[in-house]
């Protein structure tokens, strides 16, 4: 008797990294799950919407300030990012310009950190936020539910912030897949039916980071670390109101 499908497997059928006897129990499972194949279609449009940004620019020349040599003269600095980061960054600063994706940190430094998460989470923005029928696996009405799992998923205790001072209200929340392990996202929308997003996943560095600004194309996040986590608040709304939001969320976490 096989094991059931848990969302590790799902997860992991995403990425390809499922055990190749696991493969077939999974598809199988699918076939028969279309709850379940719904949410692996949505992951695979989101980590496609990732590759579409990033592939075009892996084979061109690393600039100068990422190179070695660089890398090493800065050492002497007050901080310094670890090596796996630093590849990460590698990637974003490329692909400044490519699908109308940018960031800004305090410094104005493209290598700032946390800039996955602003990555992930402006896709899985532009993926959920324009869905109709299922904009969210679990809603508002099972708040309890959706807070415990998703903490359980991420390994932390999770919070919903309150945004209706700024005329949003919660329609409820998902799971996705992100390099560093799960992520969640809560989803608020307003009256006029205006999306937002936040967006979280794990911060393994443990690092802080003031707030740094974001964008694709009409989509707009601000993006921060703290402690075990990283967050960013996403969404297609005047950028000043973004920030009272998103200032508001860290105020409420």
């Amino acid at each position: 008797m096989s094991a059931p499908v848990s969302d590790d497997d799902l997860l992991s059928y995403v990425d390809g990294v499922l055990a190749p006897e696991r493969v077939a129990e999974v598809e199988s499972w699918l076939e028969t799950n279309p709850r379940d194949a719904e949410r692996v279609r949505q992951w695979r449009e989101q980590m496609d919407g990732l590759h579409r940004l990033f592939d075009p620019v892996l084979d061109e020349t690393v600039p100068d300030h990422l190179s070695v040599a660089a890398i090493r003269r800065r050492r002497s600095s007050s901080w310094m990012m670890p090596l796996i980061r630093i590849a990460a960054m590698v990637l974003l600063v490329l692909a400044g310009g490519v699908g109308g994706w940018w960031l800004r940190g305090g410094t104005g430094s493209a290598q700032a950190p946390g800039a996955m998460v602003a990555a992930e989470a402006l896709s899985a923005h532009v993926v959920f936020a324009a869905e109709i029928r299922h904009p969210v696996e679990v809603g508002a009405g099972e708040r309890a539910h959706l807070v415990a799992w998703l903490s359980k998923r991420l390994g932390s205790e999770l919070k919903v912030p309150d945004l209706s001072a700024a005329g949003f209200s919660l329609v409820g929340g998902r799971l996705l897949p992100a390099a560093s392990g799960p992520a969640a996202q809560f989803m608020y929308e307003n009256g006029d039916g205006r999306r937002v997003t936040l967006y979280l996943r794990r911060n393994p560095e443990g690092s802080e980071t003031a707030f740094r600004f974001a964008a694709q194309g009409r989509v707009e996040a601000f993006y921060w670390l703290d402690g075990p986590l990283g967050y960013a608040l996403a969404g297609d709304v005047d950028r000043e109101r973004l920030m009272e939001m998103a200032k508001a969320v860290y105020h409420q976490l």
